[in-house]
């Protein structure tokens, strides 16, 4: 009997520890299915809005951030085999950028993601983005909780 494989794995990051955890599980992912990579980093226009009164521009330093963070995280996926990655920098709302937008764009039939953000301030203003992508996505989602291995996280065998 053959198993489901993935062709196309989104896996939004945002420069947290847990997204870092997220990313390098769906690069075992993607290189074990021989799958598109596409990696996405929103600019939370929404916390912009708040804080600032304005939207950040493509020109703001923190889209200049994210496109530093994905070019370091292209390579990383690059060197450890996985054959085609694109990198997303893109402004708006986390969970419906990644969840319906660009998960239909890509055809996403998997989508990873850390368990919580950069720090808890934004996720009681905001809610949980990766709730929330669970909620609204149509694929599945792989929702990273820690930074252990898979062979951490298996029980021992006696």
């Amino acid at each position: 009997m053959m198993g489901f494989v993935y062709k196309q794995i989104l896996v939004a990051v945002d420069g947290s520890e847990e997204a870092k955890w997220a990313f390098r599980k769906s690069i075992g992912i993607a290189v074990r299915n021989n799958a598109v990579l596409n990696i996405i980093y929103v600019v939370d226009t929404r916390a912009y809005s708040v804080m600032t009164k304005r939207v950040p521009s493509i020109g703001d330093r923190v889209f200049a951030y994210g496109k530093e963070l994905l070019e370091n995280y292209k390579k990383e996926a690059e060197a450890a085999g996985v054959q085609h990655v694109n990198a997303i920098v893109t402004p708006g709302s986390p969970h419906k950028i990644i969840a319906r937008d660009f998960a239909k764009r890509v055809e996403a039939d998997l989508i990873v993601c850390g368990a919580s953000g950069l720090n808890a301030v934004e996720r009681y203003l905001m809610g949980s983005v990766s709730q929330n992508i669970v909620r609204s996505s149509h694929c599945d989602v792989l929702v990273v909780r820690t930074g252990e291995t898979e062979e951490a996280a298996e029980p021992e065998r006696t």
